[in-house]
Formats: C-alpha cells, sequence, structure tokens
C-alpha cells in the first residue's frame, strides 16, 4: 500500500527570531532583502518581525508585507491589544496576513515572569485570540515554554484558543528543553486531547539548546504536526533555532522515512545561507550540516578515491541539490595519491608511477607543515622534485605561478571553487556512474590514510 503523502508547511522566522540572535540583527533593507530570497526558496510562511518592538521593525514588517505576495506574512505580538494592533497596522495590506500572539503557559514563566495564574493566562489567551480574529482571519497562538508546561493546562489552553477562532497552534520548545520521543508523545496527547483539533494546524517550534532542535521537529512532524518553524542556518535565540535546510534535507533524502513534500526550492538553499551570513556578517561553521563549507569536501585518502570513482560512496545528495557549485576535494596530509595525481594533471601534468610516489611523500612532508596544500604550492613542489621533468608529461601549457596562486585562492571558497571531474548528477538520489580504473593495480584506497 502506498503511504500517503503529507504537505509540511515551512515556517521561516529567520526575521523574526532568528534576528535575536547576538550579531545578527537587521535593518530595513537588509530584512526586505532577504525576504525576498525567502520567497525565491519556496517558504509558505515568512515570519517578518515583532512589530512593537520598534519603529524599524514596524517598517520592516510594514514593507515585507507590501511586496512580497506569495507567502504568509507573519508579525509577532504578545497577548495584548496595543501589539495587536499594532502588528494588524504593520500587516494590514499583506496579501495573506497572519497574527502570530504568543503567552507563556508554563508555571516557572507565569509565577517568575508574567505573575499571573493559570486561571489568569487562560482569560488572557482566549481574549487575546478573539480580538485578533476579528481583525485578521489567520491567528497563530503559541504557549510559551509549552515543553514545560503541566499537559493537562497546556491542553486547557489550547482548548480555549481554538474556540476563540485561532488557526495554528504553535507548539514551542522554547528552551530547547524536550527530546524527541517525549516531544513526539506531546504532540500526539495533543491531538488526542484537544477539542477541534482536526480543524487547525499543528506545528513545531524548537530551540537548539540539547543541540536537538531538528531531531524533536521531525518527531513532531511524524506525530502529526504539519507546520514546522525553523531559520536559515539555525540561527535564533542562544543556541539556535531548528535548521531550515537540515528539516527540508532530511525529508528529501530520507524520503521513504519521512514521506512529506514541502514547497522549497532547494537548489536556492546555499544562496540563502550565503546572503544571510554576508548581511549579519556571522559566518557559517565549517562542518554544518548541508551548507557549511566543509559539508562537501574530502580531505582523507579512502574518501577521495570514492568519490573520483563514484561521488555517491560518500555524498548522500548531490552539492547542486542544495546549491552548492560542486564537492571539492582538499589537498592535505590525508589524501591518497588518487587524488594528488588527478590534481597534477588538472594543472598540466601526468607523472609515472615511480614519479608519483616521488611527488607524493614530498607532499605528505609538506601537508604535515602547512595542513592544505594549495595549488601554487603544489606547482613549486613539482617543479622542484623533477628539474628537468624528465618524467612528468605535460598535458597543456602549466599554469603560471600567478595564476596558480589565484586560482587556489578562489579554491578556498564556494563561491568559485576549482572542483576535481566528479561523475555528472542532476538530483540528490543520482544513478551511480561507473567510471574505468585507469591503474588496476593501484588500491588508492589504502593510500594517504
Amino acid at each position: 500500500m502506498a503511504t500517503e503523502q503529507f504537505r509540511i508547511t515551512v515556517f521561516d522566522t529567520t526575521l523574526r527570531d532568528g534576528e535575536q540572535s547576538p550579531g545578527c540583527s537587521m535593518n530595513h533593507q537588509e530584512k526586505l532583502r532577504l525576504a525576498h530570497q525567502l520567497d525565491r526558496l519556496g517558504v509558505d510562511v515568512i515570519e517578518a518581525g515583532f512589530p512593537i518592538a520598534s519603529d524599524g521593525d514596524f517598517a520592516a514588517v510594514k514593507a515585507i508585507a507590501a511586496v512580497i505576495r506569495r507567502p504568509v506574512i507573519a508579525g509577532l505580538a504578545r497577548a495584548c491589544r496595543p501589539d495587536i494592533e499594532r502588528a494588524w497596522e504593520a500587516l494590514k495590506h499583506a496579501a495573506r496576513p497572519r497574527i502570530h500572539i504568543v503567552l507563556a503557559s508554563s508555571d516557572i514563566h507565569l509565577q517568575h515572569k508574567l505573575r499571573i495564574s493559570r486561571e489568569d493566562c487562560l482569560a488572557h489567551a482566549r481574549e487575546a485570540v478573539a480580538f485578533a480574529k476579528s481583525l485578521c482571519d489567520d491567528v497563530e497562538f503559541s504557549p510559551e515554554d509549552a515543553t514545560r508546561t503541566d499537559p493537562e493546562f497546556l491542553c486547557r489552553v489550547l482548548d480555549a484558543v481554538i474556540e476563540a477562532g485561532a488557526t495554528t497552534l504553535n507548539i514551542p520548545d522554547t528552551v530547547g528543553y524536550t527530546i524527541p520521543s517525549e516531544f513526539g508523545e506531546l504532540i500526539a496527547t495533543i491531538r488526542r486531547r484537544v477539542k477541534g483539533i482536526e480543524n487547525v494546524t499543528i506545528s513545531a517550534h524548537c530551540h537548539n539548546d540539547l543541540g536537538m532542535a531538528v531531531a524533536n521537529t521531525m518527531a513532531a512532524v511524524a506525530a502529526g504536526a504539519r507546520q514546522v518553524e525553523c531559520t536559515i542556518n539555525g540561527i535564533g535565540e542562544r543556541a539556535g533555532n531548528a535548521s531550515l535546510e537540515e528539516i527540508v534535507m532530511a525529508m528529501r533524502v530520507r524520503h521513504d522515512r519521512y514521506p512529506y513534500e514541502t514547497g522549497i526550492a532547494s537548489e536556492h538553499l546555499f544562496p540563502a545561507s550565503q546572503l544571510l551570513s554576508e548581511i549579519t556578517g556571522v559566518p557559517v561553521q565549517p562542518n554544518k550540516a548541508i551548507i557549511g563549507r566543509n559539508a562537501f569536501a574530502h580531505e582523507a585518502g579512502i574518501h577521495q578515491d570514492g568519490m573520483l570513482k563514484n561521488p555517491l560512496t560518500y555524498e548522500i545528495m548531490t552539492p547542486q541539490s542544495v546549491g552548492v557549485p560542486d564537492s571539492k576535494l582538499v589537498l592535505g596530509k590525508h589524501s591518497g595519491r588518487h587524488a594528488l595525481a588527478i590534481r597534477c594533471e588538472q594543472l598540466g601534468y601526468q607523472f609515472d608511477r615511480r614519479a608519483l610516489d616521488d611527488i607524493y611523500i614530498r607532499f605528505v612532508r609538506l601537508a604535515d607543515k602547512i595542513k592544505h596544500v594549495e595549488d601554487h604550492h603544489l606547482l613549486e613542489l613539482i617543479r622542484d622534485t623533477h628539474k628537468p621533468a624528465a618524467s612528468a608529461t605535460p598535458l597543456f601549457e602549466p599554469l603560471p605561478t600567478a595564476i596558480a596562486t589565484a586560482a587556489a585562492v578562489s579554491a578556498s571558497s564556494y563561491e568559485s571553487p576549482k572542483p576535481f571531474p566528479l561523475a555528472p548528477q542532476t538530483n540528490a538520489f543520482a544513478v551511480p556512474v561507473t567510471v574505468p580504473a585507469e591503474h588496476p593495480d593501484q588500491q588508492d584506497y589504502l593510500w594517504g590514510v
């Protein structure tokens, strides 16, 4: 029997929760620029900001609402009339506006932050949603710190806001406290106990304090949530939010386990990541999944040999499927002779086995000292090792040193990489391509390890 396919709504909060990350604030024009990229990416909802927070945030939300017409544009408001009125003023000209109301529900927040009772919380939630509904058809409600809220009381709050007109119920793991099995059970409990839940969308908003934001989000989806709240690069308060690119590609690559569809054009993931880093000045960690600079880079000889024979040996998705130009084989002390030979050929030299062994020994010594061997280093090594290059057969005119140096600089970034030749692939699930072995006796998987 075919598995039913579900459409997951992608709610991007980079411009609101993401911007609250220290050092990631954006001005009016920067927010508008990123909003256009999120539109190209295909997100379903853009949470454009918190309109009452400042005049600048109000202006940014209003501008985005006026020009970005395809996705829903949401604005955050606390559960009080001034916030809701301000949010609606910013959103009212949007093609598809949404007011997003947040009110804490855990006892620790009620007692120490808001200093109100549970009954007061219920009343405020009901009144705020009803007022927002009188202004806007699309109202989302978030019980802040839901994962530390008594489940019985949480269900009472959700009952109340559905009755008042909420169309989306967002369940936030505000402090990144929950774990996947627990969060999945909470979503299942809400689906069983809350009245009218079948008429609204359940959403998940997870923070990464324990490093489980994406795993918790996926558990929520498996348990019945149909909206995910996330950010580009996973930016957000403290340790950040669930990463949009990781959620989307988990569903894409492991569709057998996560049979869900999104409207995301995944080839725009890397450009969105790059734009956000450019705007905020905050770089992405090199080993960040999907869009980090090392996500499609390989240095180990075993890996490089496998990649040169068939990229599927070590890559579960193609770099092009997420907008990265190509894979990159990094020449370092862990590299093997196969990768070294290919790079030499690209630079204009082809060596016999004995000469390559000589080059390789010197290459490893150099790599031990300087970590990464760039093209200009390799050219100097080749020329110093073979004078004259009797054992080297030029394939074409070698690169001049100045050009090689420039090529090495460009090869260090994704924007203009100098990739190794890989089997052509066009999607994340390409058919393996068989490459005939040029040297059957070579065992590159044993070299350079």
